[in-house]
């Protein structure tokens, strides 16, 4: 063989051994790794217990205030406005006098009535004596019996006359007093609508101002009637038991009322407008705060539910549909997912109406590296974490 050609296979040959011992090193790691491979830790799971408790159930409506008592006042007299007593915009009390109306015609009505019961109590006197002196007379037959009847008759139309110039003269009292207007209940006062100079008459329709107590006062809620009927259900099925009246309340800037109220009455009847029920609550309104026709948001408990089973809010999920889901420690320390009705909130929490039953442990820590079916580790919630797990080892198949 020619030297040229044998030196070219001996380079060959020197490339392919250092190839392949190349090869067998790779090869020899490889095999040497798939002996060994650490299995992961199973994932911490942090559950609370399920209990059944009993929940008020809170409700929020809408409602508005209205003042406890109202009086639009009047004149009961005609006349000219002489005078306004009060300050706009003030508290006043009952029986204050508020304006003053011209009292001269209706002081000469009283003079005038005064002297005719006089008139007719001088005419009852001569009536009386008259009779009296003919009653003997007619006895005796000296004077017809028709004249005694006469004047028999005669006495007691005075007698009359006397009770009837007596109501005219306390009318006529009256009206003089009823110049002087009242305030007829305590609270504040609007503004006057009518002026000194004024012509007021008796039974006007505008009323010359307007009186409010607004403390306490009132709020108006409004229920559909949907839900009353449905409250009522379940308070017959027993599922829950009437709450306590006490009612909160939210203004209309968002913040809070500071005094609780009490729930009065709600009505008999359904508006047909709106279909709604309206109930009344009752709040004490020492620095007015709370003015009428004020728009606000009261929170009220009608029902206690019990046996209720209340969720912390990280352990309900929802899937695609709508539909709320929980996942739980189950057999052999597994996740297990399940369906649950969680229709409304308390608080912090979902209430769970059907689902779960006391003593279920639903995980509510490190849902998120958890799938259904996988082992994990339960912890109760808010337990320190656990020092991580050694893994197994797994042998080469």
């Amino acid at each position: 063989m020619p030297a040229a050609v044998r030196e070219g296979c001996s380079m060959i040959s020197n490339m392919v051994g250092r190839r392949n011992g190349l090869l067998l090193l790779v090869c020899a790691l490889v095999a040497g790794c798939s002996k060994q491979k650490p299995t992961p830790p199973a994932p911490e799971a942090g559950f609370v217990v399920m209990r059944t408790e009993s929940v008020p159930l809170f409700i929020e409506l809408p409602g508005r205030t209205a003042a406890f008592e109202t009086s639009e006042v009047r004149p009961q007299v005609t006349g000219v406005l002489k005078a306004r007593l009060f300050e706009e915009g003030g508290i006043v009390r009952a029986g204050q006098t508020l304006y003053q109306i011209d009292p001269s015609l209706f002081r000469a009505s009283v003079n005038q009535a005064a002297a005719n019961l006089d008139n007719a109590r001088a005419q009852r006197q001569a009536a009386a004596a008259r009779a009296q002196r003919l009653k003997p007379l007619a006895q005796i037959e000296a004077v017809s019996k028709q004249d005694y009847t006469d004047a028999e008759a005669a006495a007691r139309q005075a007698e009359a006359a006397v009770a009837q110039t007596a109501a005219q003269l306390d009318t006529a009292r009256i009206n003089l007093r009823f110049t002087n207007v009242p305030a007829p209940i305590s609270g504040r006062i609007g503004r006057s609508l009518v002026t000194t100079g004024a012509l007021v008459t008796a039974g006007q329709a505008e009323a010359m101002t307007t009186i409010q107590r607004l403390d306490p006062i009132f709020v108006d809620i409004q229920q559909s009637s949907a839900d009353l009927l449905a409250l009522r259900r379940q308070l017959a099925a027993g599922s829950g038991t009437a709450s306590s009246a006490t009612v909160g309340l939210k203004l209309e800037d968002g913040s809070d009322y500071p005094i609780k109220g009490r729930l009065e009455f709600a009505e008999a009847m359904v508006d047909p407008q709106t279909g709604t029920v309206t109930l009344r609550a009752r709040f004490a309104n020492p620095n007015g705060l709370l003015l009428p026709g004020m728009f606000v948001r009261a929170s009220l408990s009608q029902i206690t539910a019990r046996n209720a089973i209340l969720v912390p809010q990280t352990g309900v999920s929802r899937d695609p549909k709508g539909q709320a889901t929980v996942v739980l420690v189950g057999a052999g320390d597994k996740a297990e997912l399940r369906e649950v009705v969680a229709d409304r909130t308390v608080g912090d929490k979902w209430l769970v109406t059907s689902g779960l039953k006391p003593g279920d442990k639903v995980i509510v820590e490190g849902l998120g590296n958890i799938r259904p079916g996988q082992a994990i580790r339960p912890v109760p919630a808010g337990s320190p974490p656990l020092p991580p797990a050694t893994g197994g080892r797994a042998k080469a198949g």
